[in-house]
């Protein structure tokens, strides 16, 4: 079975400096899906210290990814890296399963869920 959400290891190397930061070295990462946003549905990414049984857990780059069953086939396989800019840096998700986003990147949604459009 191929993991739902893939950390290119840039972007490994930023949440684990960000962990580090805010004392979260011992943290799982959430990876999530709500709605909302200008295309229906956002991306959410946090730490997170309890795993629970509705959970599905990625072990990449020496971080535990965690992620609800029930967005596991909106997430399907999604790429989050980390690109470094003369403007700075951010994370890019690329998701194959995005049938519409919105330009601030954040915001999506797929052919079987449209989830809940705001305005911008």
């Amino acid at each position: 079975m191929n993991d739902v959400v893939i950390i290119t290891e840039a972007a490994a190397f930023q949440i684990k400096d960000m962990m580090k930061e805010h004392e979260e070295e011992n943290a799982y990462l959430r990876v999530s899906v709500k709605g909302g946003g200008c295309s229906g549905l956002s991306y959410g990414m946090g730490f997170e210290h309890d795993i629970s049984e509705d959970d599905q857990v990625l072990n990449q780059h020496g971080l535990t990814i965690l992620v609800k069953k029930e967005d596991s086939p909106i997430l399907n396989g999604t790429k989050i890296d980390y690109k470094q800019s003369m403007m700075g840096g951010g994370f890019t998700i690329d998701n194959p399963n995005a049938i519409a986003s919105c330009g601030c990147g954040s915001s999506f949604r797929t052919a079987t869920n449209v989830g809940s459009p705001e305005e911008c």
